[in-house]
């Protein structure tokens, strides 16, 4: 994303989050007034948010027809879960070197809060659970590429990793495949905090592509197939 000021960068997030939970579909018309009635926001933050989302992969902008939420093929799903699982396998395998003990605590600080997030599931309150358990999951990917040390690395992963995809797979899961998703995020944080660089790597590479079989499962359930976005 680019730089952006504080109103932009406000309808960025918001109209991220809409496309995540599913409010704006993939291929509908995203219109700046009526973005920014909804939002109560000028067209200009708007336009400058659909700009960054377009760069980001999620919003198209094309000419004579404005912008849309982008969509996704299964090849294209692939592709990108086969980068993420290659790159953040890589993270993985540095933090294992150069994660020091409150980078760790980072780490249980996410797990901690998914557990929070699925408890809170059980309990009914469906729209702020998954929320929650997004907020930790990226907050554990984060904690790991963070780790990693590796600047580069860092800025390729921004671009691989697509925050509605993730959300999709969130909503659509059991409480067992929830639990499962954290279970891995237990072992990877033990293989890093081991000191073991191969297993942490194997680890969240069998994570990533977990996640990817989910969502093309997903996707192949009768009437799912609007609900897959793009990055």
């Amino acid at each position: 994303m680019t730089e952006m000021d504080g109103r932009s960068d406000l309808a960025y997030r918001l109209i991220r989050r809409a496309i995540a939970e599913g409010d704006f579909e993939p291929g509908s018309r995203l219109v700046e007034q009526r973005i920014g009635e909804m939002f109560e926001l000028s067209r200009t933050p708007v336009r400058e948010a659909l700009r960054a989302l377009a760069a980001d992969g999620l919003v198209t902008i094309e000419r004579n027809r404005g912008a849309m939420v982008a969509t996704m093929s299964e090849t294209d799903i692939r592709d990108q879960y086969e980068l993420r699982a290659r790159l953040e396998s890589l993270a993985a395998e540095r933090a294992a070197t150069r994660m020091d003990a409150d980078a760790i605590a980072t780490l249980d600080a996410a797990i901690a809060e998914f557990d929070e997030g699925i408890a809170l599931m059980s309990n009914g309150s469906a729209d702020a659970a998954l929320r929650r358990i997004t907020a930790a999951n990226n907050a554990f990917h984060r904690a790991v590429v963070e780790g990693a040390q590796h600047r580069r690395l860092s800025v390729l992963l921004e671009h691989a990793v697509d925050i509605p995809l993730v959300y999709q797979v969130f909503r659509h899961q059991t409480e067992a495949e929830r639990q499962r998703s954290n279970l891995f995020h237990r072992m990877v944080r033990d293989a890093i905090a081991a000191g073991e660089p191969q297993r942490a790597g194997a680890l969240m590479a069998e994570h990533i592509l977990q996640g990817r079989d989910s969502l093309l499962q997903l996707r192949a359930q009768p009437g799912r197939e609007t609900e897959t976005h793009a990055s």
